[in-house]
């Protein structure tokens, strides 16, 4: 095995060993980037020569004083959201051309405090705006779309492009790439991952989170990015998660949708994600029918939210300089002049009432489980979707459509692989709870993974 397939729990043991240093650790990394990069275009930056010289300061630092932590020497990606002093920050947007960040996002300067080496800047759906990421192609099939608008970070790691990767999260542009590509993500608690110098999407719906290999490398970059930062005025300082214990499940009780997360998903899908259900049953959990409320207004609640915030994020550039947007982004925005302030309170309104409804519900679960996508990835310039009932769906719908819940509400969400369709690509499974119980779905999720078999591996395609 070489050290770019390590995860990244492999990759920090082998480290803190000195059985691998993060010299060559990173070049490994560097290597593989150069190696599958032209096929799959996850990188708008790779910062190689500064790369090898963190490197090198982190095996000189662990080598005297000993390790900072888990992550230190460990090579990372950030979506080209997040703002590190010095290096361009571009949203993928010619919008951005040009702009260098003057300061560390929150999220880089604790990730660069417990050491870990930054490869360089992933792309993003323009400016977060979209669930394909059009200019990467998926690590298991690169005719396919990695899914957005994290695609970047979620396929530099599912390709061993980077030990693990940050990404935004608005209406599931964590786990919708994440879920596609056959990675684990993590969209936290809203609040819990400060997004200070994070280019923000819909400020009242957007979350930072990692992508990685395996749910305890999740629990290890949650662990060094969490915590209250008085720069957002969205940051919490209540209770974060503190440890992520294995074991059984017996006690746990796994909610198991009614409506909502099964209806129009694809066969294949709706077999992995009730297989995976029924393997948490075998672990100890037990099974609980839900009815998921509100269903009928998620979608309306997640555009009458998203769509006015985005456009008045967007407001000053996109009245000085629209030709520079590409052409889906640069519609959503401009819808969003034609929403009234009335319907965007109806929107905040009706998000209240669905909190208040989903924490009623969580009163007699634990855990929801349950579809990340209701289909593995489409075919790149695949518009719809015709689902058996004989309706037509957007493909960007589609994606945006079981992840949005966890957005308006909140909570946290975690998805990881549960299986294959019969072209191999990957399935996803949701796991969700209530606010600020982040530890929960990282134990379910993790005492899951250590049930099967594979877990961790690469998209072979990309091998």
């Amino acid at each position: 095995m070489q050290p770019f397939e390590l995860s990244l729990t492999e990759a920090s043991r082998a480290v803190r060993a000195r059985e691998l240093s993060p010299v060559e650790l990173t070049e490994s990394v560097l290597a593989r980037i150069a190696a599958v990069e032209g096929r799959l275009g996850a990188y708008v930056t790779v910062a190689a020569d500064a790369a090898l010289a963190a490197a090198a300061r982190a095996e000189r630092e662990i080598s005297g004083s000993g390790p900072r932590g888990p992550l230190h020497g460990i090579p990372m990606a950030l979506k080209d959201l997040i703002d590190v002093e010095g290096m361009p920050t571009t949203a993928s947007s010619h919008v951005r051309a040009g702009h260098v960040a003057e300061r560390d996002s929150r999220v880089a300067e604790r990730l660069g405090a417990a050491g870990a080496v930054l490869l360089g800047k992933t792309h993003t759906h323009e400016f977060a705006y979209g669930l394909t990421t059009p200019q990467t192609n998926n690590a298991w099939d690169h005719s396919r779309v990695a899914g957005g608008s994290s695609g970047g970070s979620a396929v530099a790691v599912a390709a061993g492009g980077a030990t693990f990767a940050m990404g935004t999260d608005t209406g599931g542009s964590i786990r919708v790439p994440a879920a596609l590509n056959g990675v684990v993500g993590l969209k936290p608690t809203y609040g819990l991952v400060p997004r200070t110098g994070v280019t923000s999407l819909s400020w009242s719906l957007d979350h930072v989170g990692p992508l990685t290999r395996t749910v305890q490398d999740v629990a290890l970059v949650l662990s060094a990015t969490a915590g209250h930062d008085p720069r957002d005025p969205a940051s919490v300082s209540g209770p974060m998660p503190d440890r992520f214990p294995g074991g059984d499940l017996r006690g746990l009780r796994v909610g198991v949708p009614r409506n909502h997360y099964f209806d129009r998903v694809t066969p294949e899908v709706e077999e992995s994600v009730r297989g995976a259900i029924e393997r948490l049953a075998e672990l100890g959990a037990e099974l609980v029918d839900v009815e998921i409320p509100m269903a009928r207004y998620i979608r309306a609640v997640q555009w009458g939210l998203m769509v006015p915030e985005a456009t008045a994020y967007h407001e000053r550039s996109l009245r000085a300089t629209p030709d520079l947007y590409a052409a889906d982004v640069r519609i959503l925005l401009e819808a969003g002049e034609l929403t009234s302030a009335g319907d965007y309170l109806r929107a905040q309104r009706a998000r209240t009432m669905m909190r208040d409804a989903w924490a009623r519900m969580f009163d007699g679960i634990d855990v929801l489980a349950a579809p990340t996508v209701p289909m593995t990835a489409a075919e790149a310039g695949q518009e719809t979707v015709e689902w058996a009932d004989g309706t037509t769906e957007a493909v960007s719908d589609s994606y945006v459509r079981l992840c949005a819940p966890a957005n308006i509400t909140g909570v946290p969400a975690l998805t990881l692989p549960v299986g294959h369709d019969r072209a191999g690509l990957p399935i996803g499974m949701q796991l969700m709870a209530r606010p600020f119980h982040d530890a929960t779905v990282l134990r379910v999720g993790r005492v899951y993974e250590e049930s099967v078999a594979g877990a961790g591996r690469l998209a072979p395609l990309a091998a």
